[in-house]
Order: structure tokens, then sequence, then C-alpha cells
């Protein structure tokens, strides 16, 4: 699969997260995929139960892709997922084997307020 198509995969799974399409979201994944979320030490096995799991989800997600990188079979998503009561930052790491995803591993971290002590050398970004 050539990086334009995968880049092109990525911001179709993206978009379909974005707008609850369960279908959409998880036609990337291979039947016998694994996800992990290392920072809670659970993986998942198969597309249907990484499915299943994020449709018993009770928040309601809003997902924007503040980049994609990668090339041949690793790539690399930043994401910024809004919750019904917040917000985090998400690295997506997905490894392909042919046009589907084999393994995917999300890290999730929160926002935290800017030291003083760097404020001189910073600039804001949201």
């Amino acid at each position: 699969m050539r990086d334009g198509d995968v880049q092109s995969a990525l911001q179709r799974h993206w978009a379909a997260s974005d707008a609850d399409d369960f279908a959409g979201e998880h036609e990337i994944y291979e039947d016998y995929a694994v996800l992990e979320y290392p920072q809670s030490g659970e993986r998942i096995h198969g597309r249907q139960g990484i499915q299943e799991s994020r449709m018993a989800e009770p928040n309601k997600k809003r997902f924007t892709v503040r980049r994609l990188m990668g090339s041949g079979a690793l790539w690399i998503s930043e994401i910024a997922v809004t919750y019904d009561e917040g917000a985090e930052w998400v690295v997506s790491i997905m490894e392909f084997e042919g046009k589907k995803v084999v393994r995917e591993t999300q890290y999730f971290a929160s926002s935290f307020e800017p030291s003083p002590s760097r404020a001189q050398w910073v600039e804001r970004i949201n």
C-alpha cells in the first residue's frame, strides 16, 4: 500500500471516529488486530472486540487530528479527543500489514497548566 493510500485510510478512520460511525471507524483493522492501552494495562484482541469496546464507551467523543505521519508499515496519529467533560491528547501508533492495521498502541495525556518558570521562552498554542 502506498503512503498516500495509508494517509487517506487514516483520515477516513479518524473522520468516522469523530462521526460515531463505528462500522467505518473499524474498517481499517485486520480481523486479528490487537489494541493496547499501556497506561491502563489493557489489551483488546480482534477487530470485533475493539469495536464493541468502543461502542460501550458511555461518553460522546470528538476527534481532531493534529498530525499524521509515517511511512510503510508504521504510522503515528496525534489527536485531540474531547469527551463530555474534558479533553485528552492522544498518540496512536498503528502498524500495518498490507492495507489493514494489525497492532495499535494508544497513549493518553491530560492537559496541564504551564510552568511559570519557562514563561519567557514559551509561545502558547491551542
